[in-house]
Order: structure tokens, then C-alpha cells, then sequence
């Protein structure tokens, strides 16, 4: 198949072990991100399958009008960003692992680095430090503070793992079937939501973005969080209210902590998520690391080589499969 892999933009697939998946495909890897689909559409002239990093591209109705060769589009995980009415018209089937075995460890990673630089003001320091200044402040220290994890799957289960391991207090918030979740499973959740947001130091997000979750972070659960502290979202910013955050940060009362927003790449670089002191932020990274890539990948070069086969996996669209 012609396969056309989208926004890789360090031209890291190429060397990792998954990539030999791919070998007997003719494979054009874009390094760059096109964001019109005119561009775009004439880029992927031919292409038979199209491989995607999250959402950094946009999947319309316009752009698939444009691709009549087009047949299988093949990534991981949730897909707010895909149009699957129109790939169903287009005759495009859409593969995604849904229920992938392992949490993304490099995002819950990420989370803990979040939490630490924040709380010891390591950009801050570093800075004052290279510019011959020496210390510029006093952090704070995470043994004996709260944790909220709101969300109760495997991402939120290892961060919870790393906090317990630095003395932390950890406690859930999540929807009624995540609540029990986690109190069959022995953890602690918060006797409400509003408790939840005012007794932790620390909030972390970790929920899918879909239509029932997006703005699930509301400006009124940002105004009961206690002064000085901490919310960190690695996972979307469409699950924050819009302009929410950035309104309580304009008051000055917390931090935050955030590697996503609303416009992927981030250009504005006047937003006062990017120019706050009270906010560190990372150019959406929590799960770009070469271990965590591979991982994803071969899943993705896996439904590519079964669509293939004429034994398509992980369709999220089957009918059009059906029709074939």
C-alpha cells in the first residue's frame, strides 16, 4: 500500500524497531505539519492509507473529498479530531486502538515532571542560575500534600503509583462508575466534588477528550481550588472549560502546569498560558519519547498490515468494511 505517515516531525519512526513493519509498503514520511487541506489533499495525491500522531492534523470532510484513492486511515487511541461521518462516505475505514494493554508511562512520567519542576521552580532556578544570579526562590516539598487525580484509569493509576512512593496523600474524583471503581479497588475518593477541589494541593487531569467530557473542568472547580495551588492538565485542553484557566490564572490564586492546548502547535506566543509566571508550560510531550512511540506505532503499522491481509483490526467504522 501507499502509506503516508503525517507530522513525524522529528523524523523519528525511521529509526525505531517498529518501523520495520512497514516494509512492504511504499512509505512517505512528512516531517512538517500542513494545516491547509487544499495543501494537504495535494501532499497525499495516491495515498491509500494514512498514518496519524494524535491529532495533530485534522481529518475533514474537505480534505477526504479530495483524496479518492484513499482507504484506510490508521491511528491510536481517541479521534475528537477525525470526522468518521464523512471517512463512512468517503468509503474511509478507521482503525484506532481503542483499549491498548499498557498505560502510557511516559505521559505519567511527564505528570510527575510537571508536579516537581512546578513545585520546585526549576525553570526559575535554572534561569537565575545561568544568568549568574544564583538562587532566585524557595520551592515547596510533596511529602504530606494531597494529590487529586480526577479521572480513574491507567495513566491516573501510575501517577498515583509515584505519588504514594513520595509520601504523597492521593485521592480520585471521576464519574460515578470510576468512584467505585477505585473504592473496590481500596483508594480514596473525595467525599464530593466540590471537596475534592478544595482539599487537594495538587489537581492532575486524566480523562479521554470526548463530546460528554469536553469543558468537564469548569471555572467554578478552578475558583474552589486553595490558594497556591497547583492544576495540571497532560492530558487535552478541550476538557477545560474554554478560557477558564486562563481567567484564574489571571487572578493570581494558583499554578498551573500544562503540556496541552486548545491550537496545536502553539504560535501565540502572547498567550497567558505561555507568558504567566504562575504557569510552566511544555509543547505537548507528556507521550513523545522513543519507547513510548514504538509502542504506539507498531500497534498502528499493525492495523495497516492487517487491513492489508484482508483482516482488518481495530475498526471503528466496520460498516464500511462491511461494504467492500
Amino acid at each position: 500500500m501507499k502509506v503516508h505517515i503525517l507530522d513525524d516531525w522529528f523524523d523519528t519512526l525511521r529509526q525505531l524497531p517498529c518501523y520495520e513493519k512497514l516494509a512492504g509498503h511504499e512509505v512517505t514520511v512528512w516531517t512538517d505539519h500542513e494545516p491547509d487541506p487544499a495543501a494537504l489533499a495535494t501532499r497525499l495525491v495516491g495515498a491509500e492509507a494514512v498514518v496519524l500522531f494524535r491529532e495533530r492534523t485534522k481529518i475533514t470532510a474537505d480534505l477526504l473529498d479530495r483524496l479518492p484513492d484513499l482507504k484506510l486511515i490508521s491511528q491510536r487511541s481517541v479521534y475528537p479530531h477525525i470526522d468518521v461521518e464523512a471517512c463512512t462516505c468517503n468509503a474511509v475505514l478507521l482503525c484506532s486502538n481503542m483499549h491498548s494493554g499498557t498505560p502510557s508511562y511516559a505521559a505519567a512520567e511527564h505528570t510527575l515532571a510537571l508536579i516537581l519542576a512546578s513545585y520546585r521552580q526549576l525553570p526559575e532556578q535554572i534561569s537565575s542560575l545561568k544568568s549568574g544570579a544564583w538562587q532566585s526562590g524557595v520551592g515547596r516539598t510533596l511529602r504530606g500534600r494531597t494529590l487529586g487525580l480526577y479521572g480513574y484509569g491507567r495513566i491516573a493509576g501510575a501517577v498515583s503509583h509515584y505519588a504514594k512512593a513520595l509520601g504523597m496523600h492521593v485521592q480520585f474524583w471521576s464519574s460515578e462508575a470510576g468512584r467505585a471503581r477505585a473504592i473496590a479497588d481500596g483508594e480514596s475518593v473525595a467525599a464530593s466534588r466540590e471537596a475534592f477541589f478544595a482539599t487537594s494541593d495538587i489537581v492532575t487531569l486524566h480523562v479521554r477528550l470526548k463530546p460528554a467530557t469536553r469543558g468537564i473542568i469548569t471555572a467554578a472547580d478552578l475558583a474552589a481550588m486553595q490558594p497556591r495551588s497547583l492544576f495540571v492538565n497532560t492530558s487535552r485542553a478541550g476538557l477545560v472549560a474554554p478560557g477558564a484557566l486562563e481567567a484564574e490564572i489571571a487572578r493570581g490564586r494558583i499554578f498551573a502546569a500544562v503540556d496541552v492546548f486548545d491550537d496545536e502547535p502553539m504560535q501565540d506566543t502572547s498567550h497567558p498560558l505561555l507568558t504567566s509566571p504562575n504557569v510552566l508550560a511544555t509543547p505537548h510531550i507528556g507521550y513523545v519519547t522513543e519507547d513510548e512511540f514504538d509502542l504506539q506505532f507498531s500497534d498502528i503499522f499493525d492495523q495497516i498490515n492487517a487491513y492489508s491481509e484482508g483482516a482488518p483490526i481495530h475498526m471503528i467504522n466496520p460498516e464500511v468494511w462491511s461494504q467492500e
